[in-house]
């Protein structure tokens, strides 16, 4: 794990290394027989897009891209480096954890003051959970019950309008027991009619809490646009029995 994390720091610097100084060659005449010099391009474009996806969508936040091309070169070149090989795991574990740590605080006040002043929007109804919601498109068809499975389009952000799923995205819906899935979600949907559009809006101790998932930071209001597409009413289990 160790040794995979820290060529993934060196190969992200490598982009930034190589991008700087207008042109550069790791590893020359060390090639597969009969590979060009297209496919070497090619391959190497895709891991500079590879790399740098990664360090863009990671949680490290400011960094100092001197201090991490010269890591990379000091590893490279194998000169005196300011670390020692065990530390570097330790240091961004560290450093992650306390980024984590601030992201879910700042985001915890951020969903407070959204809330505080969406609750005032026209449409908006909040409810005794603390759970926003506006209908949308009204729907003529049955509202859904938690025990019972819908059938959904969806789009979910975050409140700075970043898109983190998308059933659209996909190009299909999903079905799912409205009972195991996120509370805000389990509640919301009960509000909304077959053949309706609703918005929710999550506060955070009703969608993913302090730890976040994914792309999601800690303590984040979660925005969903929903599509009720159908609703799947649960048999009762006398019902059952009695067939």
């Amino acid at each position: 794990m160790k040794k995979t994390l820290i060529a993934i720091i060196a190969a992200m610097a490598a982009v930034l290394t190589l991008s700087s100084c207008g042109a550069g060659t790791y590893n020359e005449g060390d090639r597969m027989p009969e590979t060009t010099s297209a496919q070497i391009d090619t391959i190497s474009y895709a891991l500079g897009m590879y790399y740098g996806k990664m360090l863009v969508s990671s949680s490290f936040g400011e960094l100092n891209l001197n201090q991490m091309k010269k890591g990379f070169m000091d590893m490279l070149n194998e000169e005196e480096t300011m670390l020692e090989e065990d530390e570097v795991m330790m240091r961004i574990q560290s450093f992650l954890r306390d980024r984590m740590a601030y992201e879910a605080e700042r985001s915890l006040e951020e969903g407070e003051q959204f809330l505080a002043a969406n609750k005032e929007e026209e449409g908006v109804i909040e409810t005794e959970s603390g759970l926003q919601y506006m209908i949308e498109v009204e729907g003529s068809g049955i509202s859904p019950e938690a025990t019972d499975t819908v059938e959904v389009n969806y789009e979910g952000r975050l409140i700075d309008g970043t898109v983190f799923d998308s059933s659209y995205e996909r190009g299909e819906s999903v079905k799912f027991p409205l009972n195991r899935v996120i509370k805000g979600w389990t509640e919301g949907l009960t509000y909304a009619k077959e053949g309706g559009k609703i918005r929710l809006f999550v506060p955070s101790e009703m969608g993913y809490g302090k730890r976040g998932t994914g792309p999601i930071p800690g303590n984040s209001v979660l925005i969903f646009d929903v599509e009720l597409v159908k609703v799947y009413k649960t048999v009762p289990v006398e019902e059952k029995e009695k067939k």
